[in-house]
């Protein structure tokens, strides 16, 4: 069983607070915000730290959003998270006043390459709820099932490719899936969930030569 853990350093800040979730010898570190600034911020460090010029770039993408338990109803995007390297943004973008130009474009960036379990669906949402587009995406599924050899990959979840191409037995706690996503501050159990979705897909990604 992979260990995973959260420390919280608690920012005198209601806009923004960081995090680091480790996983096993993984430290991940994390900002959660509904700050367009923040967003900017995480961003540059992005550039910052691979260089302006990046030619290719795997970032883990996934998003959440509050269940509905009737099925005329769809809640909109709550969060959207993005993991590069060892670096996770989750933004609640439900409560941003307006999505920043930098998300816009990074999004838009085509040498990137966003990469997720059923990221067809998820980028549909973002582009059904906020009109935003993502360039270049790739489902793992898909990839894994070339890569191993294994058909069943082609449906599998997050939690079995992480075991199959990781060796990362990761679990899946349905309270936290089917929680408040929709919430100004979500807690711990929700910040490791959706921090280590994002950074398990850019692993993966990274794994599978994406």
């Amino acid at each position: 069983m992979t260990t995973i853990s959260i420390f919280d350093h608690q920012l005198p800040d209601d806009t923004h607070n960081l995090y680091d979730v480790s996983l096993d010898s993984d430290n991940v570190h994390t900002l959660l915000t509904h700050s367009p600034s923040m967003v900017d911020s995480w961003i540059s460090d992005i550039y910052r730290i691979h260089g302006r010029g990046i030619h290719h770039l795997i970032v883990g993408l996934d998003v959440e959003w509050r269940p509905s338990f009737n099925r005329h109803v769809q809640n909109p995007v709550a969060t959207l998270q993005l993991c590069v390297g060892r670096r996770c943004l989750i933004f609640q973008i439900l409560h941003a006043p307006y999505i920043p130009e930098s998300l816009v474009s990074f999004l838009r960036c085509a040498t990137f390459t966003f990469v997720g379990v059923g990221i067809e669906s998820d980028v549909e949402k973002l582009l059904d709820d906020y009109e935003l587009q993502v360039a270049n995406v790739v489902d793992l599924r898909g990839r894994a099932e070339e890569e191993w050899g294994i058909r069943e990959l082609r449906n599998a979840g997050l939690k079995q490719l992480a075991w199959v191409v990781l060796g990362k037995d990761i679990q899946k706690p349905r309270r936290v899936t089917m929680s408040r996503w929709d919430s100004e501050w979500l807690n711990h159990a929700q910040v490791q969930y959706a921090c280590v979705d994002a950074f398990l897909s850019s692993e993966i990604g990274r794994s599978l030569n994406i």
